[in-house]
């Protein structure tokens, strides 16, 4: 049962990494790590914040205990002017404890300042450290953006790639049935010029019925065209409409005849008939 249980707990293990492996995006994974880098970053300019301030309070403590001491030396001076040496042993006295706090102070300081000094060089070690993986961070990050984008692309035009892949077979379809409808439409427009199919419009016509039809128009046209030309020649009133045939008989063929200059005898007899 122990080797039962333990087969089970790895088959779950590895089934819940190969999960969070196809969930995982390693363009988060690296902004998470950085962001945990800056916060622990922080935590140390804290740290040295801290010390720093600790180091200063020590330095007003010592000042404070100098200025007591110097005043005690003073007061102990004019107490040996003034004959008090009892006075001037006890402000002695109060100059060494002062003296002996002073010094626990000074060696405070030094650790203090000894660990200040450590604490910003690792500050600055980190910071480098941060910077060198931001830079790397946003190498990989551009670097797996655009593989994965060529990835989709390859898949899409090898149609490996399933949403693509789903949009080429939706435009072959449309190809098809475009195809199709233009075969069909071609193939009415054929039946109905040969007369297989009837129009029920009426507007459609055979070859045959249209070659007929244009004989018909052409022949219609050529009858119109001379009974035009009839009439305006035989509309002339009498003789001068058979003047004008004789005239055009004799004339050769391409010429005009010549209107009478003005004031010519042609012209005079013509006016005289007239009349």
């Amino acid at each position: 049962m122990p080797g039962l249980f333990q087969r089970m707990k790895a088959i779950f293990s590895a089934k819940a990494d190969k999960a969070l492996d196809k969930l995982e995006d390693p363009r988060e994974t690296l902004d998470y790590s950085y962001t945990r880098q800056l916060e622990l970053l922080q935590q140390v300019r804290r740290g040295v914040a801290e010390v720093a301030t600790s180091r200063k309070r020590i330095e007003l403590q010592a000042g404070q205990l100098n200025q007591q001491m110097e005043k005690l030396s003073v007061a102990a001076r004019r107490a040996l002017e003034a004959g008090r040496e009892d006075l001037a042993r006890e402000a002695l006295t109060r100059k060494s404890g002062l003296q002996q706090q002073l010094t626990e102070l000074q060696t405070q300081h030094a650790a203090l300042q000894s660990e200040e000094e450590r604490l910003v060089r690792s500050s600055q070690q980190l910071q480098a450290r941060v910077d060198a993986f931001r830079t790397r961070k946003e190498t990989i990050k551009a670097t797996y953006t655009a593989a994965e984008a060529q990835t989709k692309i390859s898949e899409a035009f090898s149609g490996l790639g399933k949403e693509l892949g789903d949009v080429g077979q939706a435009i072959q379809r449309a190809e098809d049935k475009t195809a199709q409808l233009q075969a069909r439409a071609a193939a009415v427009d054929e039946l109905l010029a040969s007369g297989a199919l009837d129009d029920p419009t009426g507007l459609a016509q055979d070859d045959i019925t249209r070659e007929l039809d244009a004989l018909a128009s052409g022949a219609q046209v050529d009858n119109e065209l001379a009974a035009l030309k009839a009439s305006m020649v035989g509309g002339q009133p009498g003789q001068l409409g058979g003047a004008s045939a004789e005239v055009q008989g004799e004339l050769p063929a391409g010429t005009f005849e010549q209107p009478p200059a003005p004031g010519s005898t042609a012209e005079s007899s013509t006016s005289e008939n007239l009349r």
